[in-house]
């Protein structure tokens, strides 16, 4: 694979065990003339995948017996944050351990002179009680960090980004609020019930000059299978911009490797039937991948909430890039007060360099809540990894609007899927129909006529009345049509919009699994009008 290869070392032994010494360093130590680069974190990766894994320790169960309520009520105070006080743009806040986060970590400031591990006491924190208090029992402790910089004008910290549990990270743009997540790696996502998840054990944090605008972080991940050295420059603003350097070793083969993968949650939306009781009419942070491939084609998968473990795969050389976007910004899509969906991030990831041949796998699994993480996505190279080797990835992961990556012509807005029955149709005549129609806005050029519609459907489907028809309230176009479905299979759908010679859109591609289907072909008020998407029908 063109992303492996051997670095030679070009250090005596001598630097290197001097190098090792103060990576474990506990204490605030002088770095003297050699500095502390990234290159250290390499090596220590790379000795450390030539030792056996060993699991973290565990924090108290105590800790991990809090109820949500009561983890939520340990607030740390700002005033005791790393660089309070200071010239500097960005502060740091520790994330205690407990609940969700089973395990510590250990974070030190780098500088041109020394390297200091940090420390928060946990007189550094408030507390629900005074029980919950004395259940601390490391006071060096914490489970991961947040950034804050003023990214709402200046004299107020916001946060925009967060490190903890195993290796995922969180971050938001300016006008967002937090939803989706990013990890280091996913191991073996699709086969449940032997997914990995490595963790981030260390983290350096590079301490930035006055009025720095962006930061750099490095971090050391290790797990059974594997480790690994990142390296992490973030940018906030209107969109949080990282700029990531990974560079992997395995101690064995896994099944899958994820590259840059996204976690999200997908309950239900505007083209999946709503659950039984449920007034809102849709629940996501994320309500589509979104993919560009060597060619800059550019493809839209909506999201769905399967009734079982679904897996796609898209076949992609050399990718510029893949995402999970929130494309649905406007707030009574979502009518939420408290959870604010309309301002949850999009996430798009930006490959550097040559990837090589492989896909992008897009995990969908069951879920009854919107509380569970349901949705994964992520890089898959062809060419699998072998010990004893290293492996290099460089991307620029971006978090905010879902505009931070758009295709330059069409896209789609909305997809909806109802029964294919017309007013006034009798009901055997839609038994096995479904209708899809499919929203497309952007810039399109002054045409008013002769925009046509491409559909293709696999052998489980029969596509018919296709038509296209300009939206006067979007100023784009709907695209409409009929598929009959064979039973028992599942349906896979591919449409864009063109004129003459030229696509004007990208390709919307929709995979509905033949229990979803059925779902909607069995919908009651079969005399009634169109069964649309967004009337209450039962959780796919």
């Amino acid at each position: 694979m063109s992303m492996g290869s051997w670095i030679r070392a070009s250090i005596i032994m001598g630097i290197v065990f001097i190098a090792l010494s103060v990576l474990l360093a506990p204490v605030s130590e002088a770095l003297g003339s050699s500095r502390f680069s990234f290159t250290d974190v390499i090596r220590a990766a790379r000795v450390r995948s030539l030792r056996p894994y060993a699991p973290p320790a565990q924090v108290s169960q105590s800790l991990l017996n809090l109820s949500y309520d009561q983890y939520q009520a340990i607030r740390f105070k700002p005033t005791k944050s790393l660089w309070y006080g200071s010239r500097r743009l960005f502060h740091v806040e520790p994330v205690p351990p407990g609940l969700y986060y089973r395990h510590c970590i250990s974070m030190s400031v780098v500088n041109h002179r020394t390297i200091s591990k940090l420390r928060f006491p946990k007189r550094d924190f408030t507390y629900p009680s005074r029980d919950v208090y004395r259940q601390i029992h490391d006071d060096s402790c914490i489970a991961g960090f947040k950034l804050t910089y003023p990214l709402r004008g200046a004299g107020i910290q916001n946060q925009f980004l967060v490190f903890a549990g195993a290796s995922y990270f969180r971050a938001v743009g300016r006008l967002n609020r937090f939803g989706l997540s990013a990890r280091g790696i996913a191991i073996n996502t699709a086969f449940p019930p032997v997914e990995e998840f490595p963790a981030f054990r260390r983290f350096w944090l590079l301490e930035p000059g006055s009025d720095a605008q962006t930061m750099t972080i490095y971090a050391l991940l290790d797990g059974p299978s594997i480790t690994g050295a990142y390296r992490f420059r973030v940018t906030p603003g209107s969109d949080t911009r990282m700029a990531v350097n990974a560079v992997l070793f395995f101690r064995k083969v896994p099944r899958v490797i994820g590259i840059a993968p996204l976690t999200s949650m997908f309950f239900y939306g505007q083209g999946t039937p709503r659950p039984s009781g449920e007034w809102r009419p849709a629940v996501h942070d994320s309500d589509g991948l979104q993919l560009e491939n060597g060619d800059h084609e550019w493809l839209w998968r909506p999201l769905i909430n399967p009734l079982g473990f679904l897996v796609s795969s898209f076949v992609l050389d050399n990718p510029l890039g893949f995402g999970l976007m929130q494309r649905d910004q406007k707030f009574p899509e979502y009518q939420d007060l408290e959870a604010r969906y309309d301002l949850r991030p999009s996430a798009w990831v930006s490959p550097e360099g040559r990837w090589g041949r492989g896909h992008v796998e897009l995990v969908e699994i069951p879920s009854n809540s919107e509380t569970e993480d349901n949705i994964v996505a992520y890089w898959v190279p062809d060419t699998p990894p072998q010990p004893g080797h290293e492996y290099q990835y460089n991307y620029r992961v971006s978090f905010g609007r879902a505009g931070l990556a758009r295709p330059p012509a069409g896209y789609v807005l909305h997809t909806f899927v109802g029964s294919g029955q017309n007013p006034g149709m009798p009901c055997t005549s839609a038994q096995d129909v479904l209708r899809f129609v499919v929203d497309f806005g952007g810039s399109f050029p002054l045409h008013t006529v002769a925009v046509d519609g491409v559909v293709s459907a696999n052998a489980s489907g029969q596509v018919s009345q296709v038509s296209v028809m300009k939206n006067t309230v979007s100023a784009g176009y709907r695209l409409s049509f009929l598929v009959r479905v064979e039973p028992r299979h599942p349906l896979e759908l591919r449409a864009f919009l063109h004129h003459g010679r030229d696509t004007l859109t990208e390709t919307w591609s929709y995979l509905m699994p033949w229990s979803s289907a059925r779902r909607l072909l069995e919908a009651p008020g079969c005399s009634a009008s169109e069964t649309r998407a967004d009337q209450p029908l039962q959780a796919p």
